[in-house]
């Protein structure tokens, strides 16, 4: 959940501060900028919370801390990579193709009742897939429509 209000935290903020700004609204440049920052957060998330973000993995995937650090530097690389021109398209791509990898992974940890934040196995269950579904699909056409198109 704080993913999505960072997203529009930031958004909503940018699209003001360019209005501002530039005296024109530039809701491509907003989303993109929203994007980025939410991407940085999370990615934070992945060194504070990293053996609960291991744990999201089924148990026969070896090297679950590894992948976490990468996919951590993923995100990082990837919220700078959406703001060089040459980069962008390749990099909205990859980022789709990303969230879409990333779900099986969140299905697993709710299914488990993970709570990431603890490692503990008391998290809200497979109710949380009701917003996390959505998210991922919402993070997914946010980045074809401010980063791909």
């Amino acid at each position: 959940m704080k993913p999505l209000f960072v997203l529009i935290g930031v958004w909503f903020i940018s699209v003001c501060v360019i209005k501002l700004w530039k005296s024109e609204l530039d809701y491509k440049l907003s989303g993109k900028i929203a994007l980025s920052v939410m991407l940085l957060f999370t990615a934070l998330g992945h060194f504070l919370y990293t053996e609960g973000m291991s744990k999201m993995l089924p148990h026969f995937i070896p090297f679950s801390t590894q992948i976490i650090y990468a996919t951590a530097f993923i995100e990082i690389i990837a919220a700078f990579c959406i703001f060089i021109p040459p980069l962008r398209y390749i990099t909205g791509v990859l980022l789709v193709i990303f969230f879409v990898a990333v779900l099986p992974a969140n299905i697993f940890a709710a299914v488990e009742h993970l709570n990431y934040e603890t490692g503990e196995y008391d998290g809200a269950g497979v109710d949380y897939l009701w917003f996390r579904v959505p998210f991922q699909l919402l993070l997914i056409c946010w980045t074809y429509l401010s980063v791909i198109k």
